[in-house]
């Protein structure tokens, strides 16, 4: 898809950054329409925080051009500062005073007048569901509640573009998908989301486009789905309970992989509907009946070990598994 320049929150060109004799940003390129989330994937160490860095106008570029908000990053570097929001792996909460204060606090940086720091302060923390908790010290916040609290923060100066450098590190899962809902929230309202995660289904659920990075270099971008079709191994597979009828198909489906044991066939696919429909029609004309038919798709984490060398598990939480589903 081509997207006009007015209708980009970010457009990198070439950007580079090294310290020293170690390139962290290799020239990349990429654009992020306004009104989406875009995931930056990448091992740890992989250049992730620095891209976020740079573009929040944090530390400047060795090289490359950017654009984020309508803004020169150079040249405009104040313009941009003042159409995003950061929020970092830390939070930015002081725990010494309240919700509430620090709310405030943030009210009083952007120059808002008492009256609409007040009026703001109170929207957000009703949005963010800490009215309760606003006048207790933020010291005694779970760790959910201090991501929400941070990022309600962020949003005191109505950014148009938000930066979120994992957000949901160290939640427990239920505050995980409390942030994604905040996240989706915030797009749906027309702000842009720059998200880079270690969760790699956070980056599923989330995106609507993702990028991977690997020793400096954007090693691939698209959806999601563009991404794992980039990976071999999707397949459907036939289950059969009746040995006849297995062995029929298996005669005539010379390509399909045999497990005698559970009478089952693996045939190579990309799981598309075309495939698919193939599939059934030519059940359909040879009168064969599977009783179960599944389709098996690669996973974001499989694109993301095929892509990086040698990377880590990047996500621990959850056991590793293709995508499965059966029809």
């Amino acid at each position: 898809m081509t997207t006009t320049p007015h209708e980009l929150a970010i457009a990198v060109q070439g950007l580079r950054k090294s310290y020293g004799d170690k390139t962290v940003l290799d020239g990349i390129d990429f654009e992020v329409p306004a009104g989406t989330v875009f995931s930056l994937l990448g091992p740890n160490g992989a250049g992730k925080t620095t891209a976020v860095n740079i573009l929040s106008t944090l530390i400047s570029a060795d090289g490359g051009r950017a654009r984020v908000a309508g803004h020169d990053l150079t040249a405009e570097a104040q313009a941009v500062r003042a159409a995003i929001g950061v929020t970092g792996q830390f939070s930015a909460v002081d725990g010494l005073i309240t919700g509430e204060e620090n709310m405030l606090l943030m009210a009083d940086l952007h120059h808002l007048s008492r009256s609409e720091g007040r009026r703001v302060t109170a929207e957000l923390l009703e949005r963010f569901d800490l009215t309760e908790a606003a006048k207790k010290p933020a010291s005694t916040y779970s760790g959910g509640m201090k991501r929400r609290l941070d990022i309600a923060m962020t949003l005191v100066g109505g950014p148009s573009v938000i930066f979120l450098d994992e957000p949901t590190t160290g939640l427990d899962p239920r505050s995980r998908h409390t942030m994604w809902q905040i996240i989706r929230e915030l797009v749906s309202g027309g702000t842009t989301v720059f998200l880079t995660t270690q969760y790699l289904e956070e980056a599923d659920q989330l995106a609507d486009r993702i990028a991977v990075l690997d020793g400096g270099r954007l090693v691939a971008q698209g959806t999601a789905q563009e991404l794992k079709r980039i990976v071999p191994g999707g397949h459907v597979r036939l289950r059969f309970s009746d040995p006849g009828t297995y062995e029929q198909a298996a005669t005539a489906l010379r390509d399909a992989s045999r497990d005698d044991e559970a009478l089952s066939l693996q045939i190579p696919s990309d799981g598309s509907q075309r495939e698919l429909r193939a599939i059934l029609d030519w059940l359909d004309a040879a009168g064969i009946e599977a009783d179960e038919l599944s389709v098996h798709t690669p996973d974001l984490d499989d694109v993301f070990f095929a892509l990086t060398a040698d990377a880590a598990p990047a996500q621990a939480p959850a056991a590793h598994a293709q995508t499965e589903e059966t029809v």
